[in-house]
């Protein structure tokens, strides 16, 4: 009896000793997750640079910001946007030679050379991959012929996508006065340059054999100057920037869990230091942004009218499912959507053509859009297309 009595009041103790202990455990792991711990905190991120931005990739929603419209040198991420046009105006397989200008040009990594002959796709990959000023020389006179008429189509190309203070003067990023923007304007332009599937695995690849068409043999393994490629768990891209005058840069995306983030860095005081700032602003997005399920494609999609095909109507609709990117505190009942398409929309269509927006708001501010993309309207006569056109201005009133 004394030995039975004797385990009770050991038993008693332990489990007193448990009640106690047990709230000042759970009381640590709530202080945890408030002080911004990866548990999920919502402490905004202490970073080095003078100027970053984070924004949800899907609807270019501003999630957080640190002088995000403030002036910066971009640095190469200039090259995000000689890429896009290199992409969409050179064949992948057309032969660049390079001149003396690109092969003289300051800080060619790839090794370029007067005479040397490669594809615009190999040569693109590389700039890209190891930032090569040369290279972005090499692609701005091969399709303009000069890097000031490049320049200029550069500046028409950014106004297009909303880049309203946005100058560039060289399609490399080396430091000019005239050649500016801001984490916001080169958030937007990588979020355009994650839509288009080239892009996209130019700037995912850690690394590469870079090859040449002349000399015959010749090649280098391009390694990506993104450090973060294979070491941060989600991410996708995208590209580098640093000289003095910029300081450290870097516009990055990664994605989790179906949520799609998109950060930049401008005027980080080292190269390592970009880094580090884009490692605490993705872990900030990734730890409190949370999605809320909106209009589906098929839900959102509407009929529209069309003139010049041989359809009198088209279907147009989100080019993704609608979600919303919510951040602590907020109601996704504050949520709502508007569309924005022409009534009547003018034939050929291409399957997938952008031809408006899906306006997304939250408590009557708008917030970020969605495409709205047009099934396939073919060219050649249809009689009610022909009175769509004929009655284009009555139509547009309903």
């Amino acid at each position: 009896m004394k030995i039975l009595h004797s385990l009770h009041k050991k038993m008693f103790a332990v489990l007193l000793a448990v009640l106690l202990v047990l709230p000042l455990i759970l009381l640590q792991g709530t202080a945890a997750y408030a002080d911004g711990s990866e548990s999920g905190g919502t402490e905004t991120p202490d970073i080095k640079a003078e100027a970053a931005i984070l924004i949800d990739a899907d609807t270019g929603r501003v999630l957080w910001s640190k002088n995000g419209e403030e002036r910066h040198y971009p640095a190469s991420m200039t090259k995000m946007m000689t890429a896009l046009l290199g992409i969409s105006l050179l064949p992948p397989d057309a032969k660049i030679t390079i001149s003396e200008n690109a092969a003289n040009t300051e800080d060619t990594p790839l090794h370029i050379a007067k005479g040397d002959v490669i594809t615009s796709e190999e040569l693109l990959r590389g700039m890209m991959m190891m930032s090569d000023n040369g290279a972005a020389v090499a692609v701005a006179e091969q399709i303009d012929g000069s890097t000031a008429l490049f320049a200029d189509r550069m500046n028409e190309k950014a106004a297009e996508i909303g880049m309203l203070d946005t100058h560039f003067a060289n399609p490399n990023g080396l430091t000019d006065p005239n050649h500016y923007s801001t984490p916001h304007d080169m958030a937007r332009l990588a979020q355009y340059g994650m839509k288009n599937p080239v892009f996209r695995d130019f700037v995912r690849q850690k690394e590469r054999q870079i090859s040449w068409l002349s000399p015959s043999g010749k090649t280098i393994l391009a390694e990506n100057t993104n450090e973060l490629l294979g070491k941060y768990e989600g991410i996708t891209g995208i590209k580098t920037g640093w000289t003095k005058a910029a300081g450290g840069c870097l516009a990055a995306s990664a994605e989790r869990d179906g949520v799609h983030l998109i950060a930049v860095v401008m005027k980080s005081p080292t190269e390592d230091e970009r880094f580090a700032d884009m490692r605490k602003i993705l872990d900030y997005g990734f730890a409190n942004v949370t999605l809320a399920n909106g209009p589906t494609t098929k839900e959102a999609s509407r009929h529209v009218w069309v003139k010049n095909s041989v359809n009198s109507r088209v279907r147009v609709h989100p080019a993704m499912d609608i979600d919303f990117p919510l951040l602590p505190g907020e109601d996704a009942k504050k949520f709502s959507v508007r569309y924005e398409v022409p009534k009547v929309l003018s034939g050929p269509l291409y399957a997938g053509e952008v031809v408006g927006k899906a306006i997304i708001t939250y408590d009557g501010e708008d917030v970020g859009s969605v495409d709205m993309t047009a099934d396939e309207a073919p060219a050649g006569f249809g009689l009610g297309s022909w009175l769509v056109g004929l009655f284009e201005t009555p139509l547009s009133w309903f």
